[in-house]
């Protein structure tokens, strides 16, 4: 084989080695490229799996503490109305007994309009009033209160109308006579007053 010849083959096999070289490289840096992406896309994976858990995690920590917060407030508004309705207990314990008593109250009034002209008439009202006085007594410290009437101005709350009268002197719907007196239990009318209401 002649020199030319074996230069030509050696050129051939050193070009055919260069491209196999340069093939064999571009793969490996394919499959480099590859992997890399592989295991790029495999992490991003990761981190949107550990995001997606994350933001669950929050979601049902959110969800917790709101079911916490309304049992709470639940809670303290029942706490709340339990503790008013034993504040109304305690303030309108006596409220039945007194309402029993408002005849017994009536009954002496009346008994005192009676004129006495006897000496023993005379004492035995005077015994009455005394009883009056004490029985008034007793019951204005458990909070029994009269309501004022005459002179006043017409409340649909505290008075209940049975007479309407032409007074020209007073101004409508003034109380012009008190027919019953009226009770109240602190801040709550147990009894209206029976009232005359000028037209």
């Amino acid at each position: 084989m002649t020199n030319e010849h074996k230069d030509v083959n050696h050129e051939c096999t050193t070009s055919s080695e260069e491209e196999l070289r340069e093939v064999t490289t571009a793969q490996s840096l394919d499959e480099d490229s590859m992997q890399v992406e592989d295991e790029t896309s495999e992490s991003s994976q990761g981190e949107q799996e550990e995001v997606s858990e994350l933001d669950l995690v929050k979601a049902q920590l959110e969800e917790e503490t709101n079911k916490h917060l309304r049992l709470r407030a639940d809670f303290d508004n029942y706490r709340k109305r339990v503790n008013l309705d034993r504040e109304a207990a305690e303030k309108y314990k006596n409220q039945q007994v007194l309402h029993e008593l408002l005849p017994v109250l009536d009954n002496f009034e009346r008994a005192l309009q009676v004129d006495a002209t006897s000496e023993d008439a005379k004492a035995l009202k005077k015994g009455i009033e005394m009883v009056y006085q004490t029985l008034q007594e007793v019951t204005k410290n458990a909070g029994l209160e009269p309501i004022d009437a005459v002179g006043q101005h017409f409340d649909a709350h505290s008075h209940q109308p049975v007479m309407t009268e032409k007074d020209e002197e007073q101004e409508s719907g003034i109380v012009l006579q008190e027919l019953q007196k009226g009770y109240r239990l602190k801040d709550r009318v147990i009894r209206p007053s029976m009232v005359k209401v000028n037209e």
